[in-house]
């Protein structure tokens, strides 16, 4: 399997995803396309005109889905924990999930890492910026002494600022900015705001009419 990969990876994108599809039953779209990156979750889905750019790395999980237009651009490491196994890590969340679910028009740009041992949802048209941010959703539980992990959500029209952490369990809600190098570390549910700070907090109200929040397309000019 480890040479059939190889093989897959290093091949011209026709006959790369002709490989994906037949051999890995992946589900990608002919309009979409995968650079040179090492992509290999249990389910990739890409819909139509969905990209992944080169030098990414997506393994460990359970489900890669990436929604209409939207791009992994370059550099980014995504990792999970596939479930369904005889590791003790995690064994007591029946119901975890190890995916990765990009809507339509969205971003995640370069040089991130995302660690999906637990549920990563994506809302439609957001942008994760800049460079270095980290979305963590698993740690050790210090009260119990045992792995333990909790979903990120990150709603609709969300711009996320470089060099940002999120941490499982913490949520931003539709039509909103995480300022640069903040800590989200909470469920937020008040849309049109703007949190930044270590721990991140609600700083100030964002006008609904700013542009970025009325998009048609993804792509920011």
């Amino acid at each position: 399997m480890i040479v059939l990969k190889i093989l897959t990876v290093l091949s011209p994108w026709p006959l790369k995803r002709f490989m994906l599809v037949q051999f890995f039953k992946y589900e990608i779209d002919r309009s979409s396309r995968i650079g040179f990156s090492w992509i290999f979750p249990k389910k990739l889905i890409m819909d139509s005109n969905a990209y992944i750019g080169n030098f990414n790395v997506a393994v460990h999980l359970d489900l890669l889905k990436i929604g209409k237009h939207s791009s992994i651009a370059r550099g980014n490491w995504i990792t999970g924990f596939p479930t369904n196994t005889d590791s003790k890590h995690f064994s007591h969340q029946k119901d975890r999930q190890s995916n990765l679910i990009i809507g339509e028009h969205s971003a995640i740009t370069k040089n991130h890492h995302i660690d999906c041992t637990n549920i990563i949802q994506v809302g439609n048209f957001v942008t994760v910026a800049g460079y270095s941010s980290q979305l963590l959703t698993h740690s050790i539980n210090i009260e119990l002494n045992i792995q333990d992990s909790n979903p990120i959500t990150i709603g609709d029209y969300c711009f996320v600022g470089t060099a940002s952490t999120i941490l499982g369990g913490a949520a931003l809600p539709a039509y909103s900015v995480l300022g640069a190098n903040a800590l989200l570390n909470k469920n937020f549910t008040t849309p049109y705001r703007l949190y930044g700070g270590n721990p991140a907090k609600e700083i100030k109200e964002l006008p609904k009419e700013y542009k970025y929040f009325n998009r048609e397309t993804g792509f920011v000019y």
